[in-house]
């Protein structure tokens, strides 16, 4: 039973004086004026007014049920929940039977603070009754499963040790929805500040705007507005940052322009400015309510919250991804694994792309808003969502959680705790609910003979699966770069641009994570011409063998899109071994692997004539041969340009 019936109800059996007095259960005329008096402060939602009267018609009548009923709900609306209960508590001991629905609104209020036994006995009470629709039955159902849920979830409790931001971020007013760069160097949130300071604590005379502040010396700077534009007089919310720091996608409501109440917005930043913001459009777009977008870390896939139609409750998960023109896709819902018939809020998609966090009320739960998270399975669908624990979530409303790209750390804003109202905090994020950890890397990408810098377009490749795991693009005019690499598995890095040679690199991330800087990398690419040459470095062989294997393809594939793009090119793909074994057998073996590539690419549609197959043995080393890591960068395969 929503909010509005509640009232419809409290204003047909509360309100009615069309029977006289003797409607009431109390014959006092003195109560009923009060009582009708404080119905009308209520309406007007003068609610000190109102409770004000309604004391002094409890006073006059102890057994006047309507009062009390009347000024558990003034209670309920004035957020004074504990005296909300203790009024409710009065009707019922009176007569528990006069009005069923109060059993209902005891044990919501309850809930909220989390009275969880009592919650659940009191609902209990009020199904045992018979009264009421199926869907508030239902709704009672609900709630008692969490009370259950809670009840067990407490009595296991999760690590959580919330450390203030401090005065750098955190000031006397509301500071929230924290976003963070994958390196954390910039983190951006918003701020509620006052229209007019000379009467700031009016809530009324607040308006949000973006802050940021970088992180250096080991401390956060302090913060500072981000200005115009994105700022503007009206709000400015909900916002998430790109991986590298250098886009932001946010939420605005009732501009001139948009599409529906609360639509999605885009701006980029350019040195120190960021550009106008852009409105998504459509589809992204619709007439109803777009907000709270998350884009993950190569900055392809969108996830929002929308009251569009085809959701599962009123406000779901939606996800879209940008076509390479720019332009965003259709969107689709996150599915029945995420969504609910409650709400969904405040997705966050981590870098790794497989973990999201989000808040619903339809899940098993705390309060009403807790925080969940949902894994990205092998065949790209999600996992069931799972309750982050408590005392991360409580009876509050949990939401806005985000966890750096390490996985190790969370932030999130609360009034919980002892702060300056609404401040951001950060934790250490316990292991079982981390993401999968990400390392990145950054660097710029330039031209090997003049060093300007390129945009160019990067590739990462999981080896093991041969699919894309990111793709991301370098800054156009800088050549800058931040790429976010998850953990666990060999990848295949290609940079390409049209005019130049690709550039191939390998790795693995047990690598990388032995230290905890970033994998720093500038990327020279090679225009293409004649004599110049490139390492084929995720071109792979079986043991003492020259059979391709399997996960070469992925780089193969690669040379083949160089030569049908660039059709006049005659290429000599050249193998080299280290110094382990005989000459003769190295000098073969070398041979023979340049000549498995070549068959592989003749058979994929480039023509022999195109190609030379040469083997080189032992005899051109570019690394010592004295330790294992230089033989590996020994055995090797080469393109070289013959004829362009």
């Amino acid at each position: 039973m929503n909010k509005i019936i509640l009232l419809f109800i409290f204003c047909t059996i509360l309100f009615s004086t069309a029977a006289g007095q003797d409607n009431y259960t109390t014959k006092s005329k003195k109560a009923i004026g009060l009582y009708q008096n404080a119905g009308r402060e209520y309406q007007l939602m003068n609610y000190s007014r109102a409770i004000e009267l309604l004391g002094e018609a409890t006073k006059t009548d102890r057994a006047f049920i309507e009062a009390w009923l009347l000024l558990g709900q003034v209670y309920t609306d004035a957020r004074l929940i504990e005296e909300s209960i203790n009024a409710y508590r009065t009707a019922i001991d009176i007569n528990p039977t006069y009005f069923p629905p109060v059993l209902y609104l005891l044990a919501q209020n309850e809930f909220s603070i989390g009275k969880y036994q009592e919650a659940r006995e009191d609902m209990k009470m009020f199904l045992s009754l018979g009264y009421g629709s199926t869907e508030m039955k239902q709704k009672a159902y609900k709630l008692i499963e969490n009370c259950d849920f809670s009840i067990i979830t407490m009595t296991n409790p999760v690590p959580f040790q919330p450390v203030n931001l401090g005065p750098s971020i955190n000031t006397e007013y509301d500071e929230y929805w924290p976003s963070l760069s994958a390196d954390e160097s910039i983190l951006v949130f918003t701020r509620q500040i006052p229209i007019d300071e000379s009467n700031p604590r009016v809530y009324m005379n607040r308006q949000e705007d973006f802050y940021y502040s970088e992180y250096k010396d080991g401390m956060w700077q302090p913060a500072r507005n981000a200005g115009y534009p994105p700022n503007t007089e009206k709000n400015e919310g909900a916002q998430t940052i790109s991986a590298d720091g250098k886009h932001l996608f946010f939420t605005a409501c009732n501009r001139s322009e948009g599409s529906g109440r609360c639509d999605l917005y885009y701006a980029e930043r350019k040195g120190e400015r960021w550009t106008v913001p852009e409105n998504l459009g459509r589809p992204v777009n619709t007439g109803n309510n777009e907000k709270q977008p998350s884009i993950s870390a190569d900055g392809r896939v969108l996830y929002f919250v929308s009251d569009r139609a085809g959701g599962k409750g009123e406000y779901d998960v939606w996800i879209s991804y940008r076509k390479d023109d720019g332009t965003w896709m259709e969107p689709f819902n996150a599915g029945d694994s995420i969504n609910t018939p409650g709400d969904e809020q405040s997705p966050f998609i981590h870098p790794d792309n497989q973990t999201l966090y989000f808040a619903s009320t339809g899940w098993p739960g705390l309060g009403r808003y807790d925080i969940f998270f949902s894994r990205k399975k092998a065949d790209s669908m999600w996992s069931r969502s799972m309750n982050i624990g408590y005392p991360i979530n409580t009876f509050n409303n949990e939401e806005g959680l985000i966890v750096n790209a390490k996985g190790d750390r969370a932030y999130f804003s609360s009034d919980r705790i002892a702060g300056q109202g609404r401040d951001l905090y950060d934790f250490e994020l316990y292991a079982d609910v981390r993401p999968v950890k990400v390392s990145y890397m950054k660097g710029k990408v330039y031209d090997a003979e003049t060093w300007q810098r390129l945009q160019a377009r990067f590739e990462l490749i999981d080896l093991n699966t041969g699919n894309v795991v990111m793709m991301s693009t370098s800054e156009s005019g800088t050549g800058e770069f931040l790429v976010c690499i998850p953990a666990s598995t060999d990848y295949a890095l290609n940079v390409s641009k049209k005019g130049y040679l690709f550039f191939s690199e390998h790795f693995s991330l047990e690598k990388v994570y032995e230290r905890n800087e970033p994998y720093l990398m500038d990327v020279p690419l090679q225009p293409i011409k004649i004599g110049e040459t490139i390492i084929l470095r995720n071109v792979f062989y079986a043991y003492n063998s020259y059979e391709l294997e399997e996960r070469s393809k992925i780089e193969l594939d690669k040379v083949i899109q160089l030569m049908n793009e660039n059709p006049s090119l005659v290429v000599e793909l050249s193998g080299h071994t280290d110094n382990t074994g005989t000459p003769e057998y190295n000098q073969v073996l070398s041979e023979r692997r340049a000549g498995s590539v070549k068959n592989y690419l003749s058979e994929n549609g480039i023509s022999p004539v195109r190609m030379t197959a040469v083997g080189y043995g032992l005899t051109k080393p570019i690394a010592t041969n004295d330790t294992e890591e230089g033989r590996s960068i020994n055995r090797r395969t080469e393109l070289k340009i013959l004829e362009k």
